[in-house]
């Protein structure tokens, strides 16, 4: 039986995301804390001479062609760097939503090259490895490692990973796609424009809960109004979230829709989940640790 390599691909989750302005080749600059949730989409490699990919779970059909996926686009970006790399067939169990704000191509990828590092005997640390990352996407790096860091530039640079506390979540999406680069284009920053708000309080390792909660408060998303405006709904899941008892802090991740609420306790936010998928049953909502 052939050596059947598995990876998780954790969604990604933006406590904070601030745009500091638009430089002058058009790049957004960014910084963000990203933490990642527990649970995500699968990935298995089965090595070998050849690239293939299926695709198959609840996402899958909106997951568009298996050529133009992100897992084989970082495959073959890793492939152009390291001489007579061992590829193989690739299955993927697509669970997250698609077009969420929460990483999940950038994980899938990222994903893949942690699989071909192993069966090549590549270190997570390898420069082509990194390479491969970042020519595959601007959050692919920060999902390599798919732990708490800051993220700055337009992903390149990454802070050290932090210490930081688990922290419950209840995570939803309303099933309303929204592409990152039509949030761009509402917010219409021009290159040379910068934010006129602050920069992103310091978050150190080693923070309780309680502090960090409070610092998190005095982040934001600075992508959220733009994408309140294509996507309204986002709004209203803010709004419930918000709403709901023992929430400490309701925020929208990424480019949306999808959104988060941290609790205290999982108790809180399971009631949280049941009571609005009694409401909205078409909804995405999960439960999760996020770190």
């Amino acid at each position: 039986m052939p050596n059947i390599l598995h990876e998780r691909a954790p969604a990604k989750i933006n406590l904070t995301l601030h745009v500091l302005g638009r430089r002058a080749d058009g790049w957004h600059e960014l910084e963000s804390l990203v933490v990642f949730s527990r649970g995500g989409d699968l990935l298995s490699l089965t090595p070998g001479p050849d690239l293939a990919l299926s695709v198959y779970g609840p996402s899958a059909a909106e997951s568009g062609s298996t050529d133009g996926n992100l897992v084989c686009k970082a495959a073959r970006n890793l492939a152009a760097r390291v001489d007579g790399l061992q590829l193989g067939a690739f299955q993927l169990e697509k669970r997250l939503p698609v077009a969420a704000g929460i990483g999940g191509g950038s994980s899938d990828a990222a994903a893949a090259l942690r699989l071909l590092a192993r069966a090549n005997n590549l270190s997570l640390d390898d420069p082509r490895l990194i390479e491969a990352a970042r020519a595959t996407g601007a959050d692919v790096p920060v999902c390599l490692a798919a732990k708490g860091r800051m993220m700055m530039g337009f992903g390149e640079k990454l802070g050290p990973v932090l210490s930081l506390p688990p922290l419950m979540s209840l995570i939803v999406n309303p099933r309303v796609p929204v592409e990152t680069k039509h949030v761009f284009a509402r917010m219409n920053l021009q290159p040379g424009m910068q934010s006129l708000f602050g920069k992103h309080p310091e978050i150190a390792a080693g923070l309780q809960a309680d502090g960090l909660y409070d610092l998190l408060r005095k982040g934001r998303n600075d992508m959220e109004d733009a994408a309140c405006t294509i996507a309204p709904v986002i709004s209203d899941v803010l709004a419930v979230l918000g709403a709901a008892p023992g929430c400490k802090l309701a925020r929208m991740s990424g480019s949306g829709a999808t959104c988060f609420a941290l609790f205290a306790d999982c108790k809180s936010a399971a009631r949280a989940k049941k009571t609005i998928l009694q409401a909205h049953p078409d909804w995405w909502v999960k439960v999760s640790l996020l770190n």
